[in-house]
């Protein structure tokens, strides 16, 4: 075991999955928010989480439990390593926001463990410990937060059996507007309620879409990508849950987006636009229908952010 005093700091950004029809095989990275995690020797030989903030005291320190450290005992045990390392949790964004705020602080840690142990692996690669993470978190290793986190940029699931990641090129002028309501929704939850079957008609425009929007991508069409920005299986369900989401969406829409629709299990909703000027009057018109439902939120307006997790100078981090 290495007991040399040293340490790694990393930064793993928010994401916004499923983007519209793509329920659990799409997802993108923005570049704020985002989680931070400090990663040091110790020499139990075992995973400690050593302080979370930034939670409220909702995330557990019990290392078997918290999305952090599974994520890092995965990829210990994958190395066939005794090596223990105490991690700190520091969240940069709220909890159950559906800007996968789990998916983050896994793939920190696992980027500040791989960053501490001298790169054993490539970044590709930890994929699969943060999604082990995930499972801990929320029951499902869905990857439309967690492949974006870590690698950046536009990310298509193809396949989970086995797990295949298709990067996607991007427009230079695509930009992400996310508001965040303060209301609270739990992943669970949001899943629970979603119908286990789904008639033919519906499916086929489902796929449609999925299609339309990874074409609009690749092609920079951002009338496609508007066009594709519909889901007609997830979204009339979960936008339930989301008090004034109708008239929210239709205000980004009359501003100028190119679509809208629900950021993960939400209850952030997204829109994408072709400019950040056009950003700004989007976010506003969110922001104020929200508000007519008395209703505050934040906002975040993003490009694509293509590096994923990255490792931070200590000196950067303070």
């Amino acid at each position: 075991m290495t007991t040399v005093s040293k340490s790694s700091v990393s930064f793993a950004p928010a994401t916004v999955a499923n983007v519209g029809a793509g329920f659990d095989v799409l997802g993108f990275a923005l570049y704020q928010p985002g989680d931070h995690v400090v990663a040091r020797f110790n020499n139990t030989g075992k995973v400690a989480v050593k302080a979370i903030t930034g939670d409220g005291g909702k995330l557990p320190l019990d290392a078997h439990l918290n999305t952090a450290s599974v994520a890092v005992m995965k990829f210990l045990y994958h190395l066939r390593s005794d090596q223990g390392i105490d991690l700190e949790v520091h969240k940069k964004m709220p909890l159950g926001s559906g800007l996968g705020s789990s998916a983050a602080s896994a793939v920190a840690a696992v980027v500040a463990a791989n960053d501490l142990l001298g790169n054993p692996l490539e970044k590709s690669a930890l994929l699969p410990f943060a999604l082990e993470g995930e499972r801990v978190a929320c029951g499902a290793a869905h990857a439309d937060n967690a492949a974006p986190s870590l690698l950046g940029g536009f990310v298509l699931i193809r396949s989970y059996e086995p797990l295949d990641i298709v990067p996607l090129s991007t427009p230079n002028e695509l930009y992400a507007v996310v508001i965040h309501p303060h209301i609270e929704i739990r992943t669970k939850d949001a899943r629970d309620i979603l119908k286990k079957t789904i008639p033919l008609k519906q499916a086929i425009v489902q796929w449609g879409n999925i299609a339309g929007l990874v074409a609009g991508l690749l092609k920079s069409d951002y009338d496609l990508i508007g066009r594709s920005l519909s889901d007609v299986i997830v979204e009339p369900v979960r936008s339930i849950l989301i008090p004034g989401f109708d008239a929210v969406k239709r205000s980004a829409i009359e501003a100028g987006a190119l679509g809208c629709s629900i950021s993960g299990s939400g209850p952030s909703v997204f829109a994408l636009t072709k400019s950040l000027s056009t950003s700004e009057k989007v976010a506003d018109a969110m922001q104020t229908e929200f508000l007519a439902h008395h209703i505050d939120s934040d906002r975040f307006i993003s490009a694509v952010n293509r590096d994923g997790a990255t490792i931070l100078s200590e000196h950067h981090y303070q």
